[in-house]
């Protein structure tokens, strides 16, 4: 699922001729490209589709929504480790999970 996530704006640079900025999203921090919204300033709320800031957003809002994603297991699931995510749903071990050693094996 790919979703449109609020995010408060913490930095802005330009790379390689696109403005970009750092935001956090509940504490997850991210490169994210703001050429859509390029008079966006740090301290900004904004809604970010698959790495692109796509509108502002008020900041109760935004906070009311990062909670409300918070609630629903939404910022682990977009955020999280893709690998324990769909391990997870498969009713698999995490592929990419360090192995424990089997007591039973020898060094």
């Amino acid at each position: 699922m790919c979703l449109a996530v609020p995010g408060k704006v913490l930095s802005l640079a330009e790379r390689d001729g696109t403005l970009m900025s750092v935001v956090d999203f509940g504490g997850v921090h991210k490169d994210v490209c703001l050429q859509y919204i390029p008079d966006a300033a740090i301290g900004d709320y904004v809604v970010v589709h698959v790495g692109f800031a796509i509108q502002r957003l008020d900041e109760e809002s935004a906070l009311r929504t990062l909670a409300e994603f918070d609630h629903l297991g939404v910022l682990k699931e977009e955020f999280g480790d893709g690998f324990a995510v769909a391990a997870a749903q498969a009713g698999m071990d995490n592929p990419e999970a360090p192995r424990q050693p089997d007591p039973e094996e020898e060094p």
